[in-house]
Parts: C-alpha cells; sequence; structure tokens
C-alpha cells in the first residue's frame, strides 16, 4: 500500500532529521576521538568558543587499577608532558591540574596522581580571537599498576561551536583545581606557617575541620626539585595539624635560602595552593 504524506509533514520531519544530524556534528567536534592504548585513553575537549581565551580540556581514562600521575609523580612515577607546538593559531596554553590523590608505590614510598578518570582544564590563548583555532597535543605519559608503561599519544582538535556540549564537564574539572591563596588566610582549611628547623628540616602548619583526609604537597621553584611528600608529625601543637619534610633532592648547586615553594593542600572538598619563599 501506498501511503502518502502532506508536504507540510514531510518538510517537518526533513527539518527534524537535518537538526538532529547537526546536533551530532557539533557534539562530535566538541571532542577528539579517544587515542586507546592497553590500558588507558585520552582524548582532547572542546570549550566554547567565544573571544581570545578559550577554555579546553584533556580528558583521560584509565582501566581499573591503574593510574596516572600529576605535574610531580612523588616518590616514583613520571609526570605528564604535553607538546601544543604544532597547533594553528594558538599563542600559549596552560595546563591546570585538579586535586592529586596520594597512592602507596609498592616499594616503602607515596606517588601522586589520578585513577578511574580525570579531566586536566586547559587555558588556551589564540593568537587572532576572529580566526580558526585548531589545538594539536602531542602527550606522554604513564600507565601505571604494579609496573609502570609509557604512552605516546597525538590528539588534535579544532575549536568551532559557539555553544559547547562539553562546557558542563570542563566547568566541573575547573572546580577540582585547588585555589590560590595565601599563607595565613581566615579559611578553614588553610596553612598557617612555614618555618625552618633546623638546616635541612621544614615544617608547615595546617589549621584544618577535620585532619582526618587532608594530604599537603611541596613543589620547588623548577621541575628539577624532587623535594619528599611532607609527613604529618605525630605531636602537633593544638588547633593544627603539622607536617614535615626534608630538604633533599635538590638539584646540584641549589641552595634553599630563599627558594619559591609551592605548597598544594587537599582536603576532603576544598583544595588550595600556597605560594611562599623558604626563609
Amino acid at each position: 500500500m501506498l501511503t502518502q504524506v502532506p508536504l507540510r509533514a514531510a518538510i517537518g520531519v526533513a527539518t527534524t532529521l537535518l537538526a538532529s544530524s547537526l546536533a551530532m556534528v557539533a557534539r562530535a567536534d566538541d571532542s577528539s576521538p579517544w587515542q586507546r592504548d592497553g590500558h588507558s585513553a585520552v582524548r582532547l575537549l572542546a570549550g566554547s568558543r567565544s573571544g581570545a581565551v578559550l577554555l579546553g580540556g584533556i580528558a583521560f581514562q584509565l582501566q581499573p587499577g591503574w593510574k596516572t600521575y600529576w605535574r610531580i609523580p612523588g616518590d616514583s612515577g613520571v609526570p605528564p608532558r604535553f607538546d601544543f607546538s604544532k597547533s594553528d593559531n594558538v599563542e600559549a596554553v596552560t595546563v591546570m591540574w585538579p586535586a592529586p590523590l596520594k597512592f602507596d608505590d609498592g616499594a616503602g614510598g607515596h606517588s601522586i596522581g589520578y585513577h578511574d578518570q580525570i579531566v586536566l582544564p586547559l587555558r588556551i590563548v589564540a593568537k587572532a580571537a576572529d580566526k580558526p583555532v585548531t589545538l594539536r597535543a602531542e602527550i606522554n605519559y604513564a600507565v601505571c599498576e604494579k609496573l609502570c608503561i609509557p604512552v605516546d599519544a597525538s590528539v588534535e582538535l579544532g575549536f568551532n561551536n559557539v555553544a559547547s556540549t562539553e562546557d558542563a564537564n570542563l566547568r566541573a574539572a575547573l572546580d577540582t583545581v585547588p585555589k590560590p591563596a595565601t599563607i595565613g588566610d581566615p579559611n578553614p582549611l588553610t596553612i598557617r606557617d612555614v618555618k625552618r628547623d633546623g638546616p635541612k628540616n621544614v615544617l608547615v602548619d595546617v589549621v584544618v575541620p577535620d585532619s582526618r583526609n587532608v594530604h599537603l604537597y611541596v613543589e620547588g621553584p623548577t621541575l628539577d626539585w624532587a623535594l619528599p611528600i611532607p609527613e604529618p608529625v605525630k605531636e602537633s601543637p593544638p588547633g593544627v595539624k603539622r607536617f614535615s619534610f626534608e630538604l633533599d633532592g635538590l638539584p646540584p648547586g641549589a641552595k634553599p635560602d630563599g627558594a619559591a615553594l609551592k605548597f598544594t593542600l587537599v582536603g576532603p572538598e576544598k583544595s588550595y595552593e600556597f605560594n611562599t619563599n623558604l626563609e
């Protein structure tokens, strides 16, 4: 039996299908294809296109039991490295790091990083706001269970859509990045004081509402500093949780006096970053 469809209805169906197809294309354009290895996958995410400063992201998926590393890996591990130099119409890219987790590294120490899935937000500055932007990233990272496996990935994504379907994911990832803070800030979670305790030891006093789930990490002024993870001190002054670390892992010839240190304080709900010069 031949069924005739009114012209107006046919046009309506065609319009609906076209809109659906365009939405699928737009959704596809907001993320690059997953680049997969045996234990992980990585891709780029694009936020809405507006002005010269764009929000993007690098999304990682990890198999259960596997992890990857923060910008400093801790006692063992390999931090990710990113090369955006082959991008088009990109002046600068800043990688932002969500608050990390601390893991037992299986060798008596701890590593710092992420498991399951994580999105690293990207702040992208275009050379020209009115021209197309294509982000190309060469990504070198490691995934580890009991052993570490290096991974190399090449991903590419254009920033085209005024309204991106990835905006909510990128904002959620941005909310997990530690907020800048100043030592002595009157926050419920803050660093009260950083002081030397002899020639090699440093004490850090932290004000915390609940000390059970608080971690502290420290970085030196350059990537070749490999300072140890601060450890909680058993006997802390009233009202604070005291951490301690030794000034080990300095590059040859470096002196700690006046060194610019960055502390990342991670709590169960909020995280902060503090910068100070060691006296």
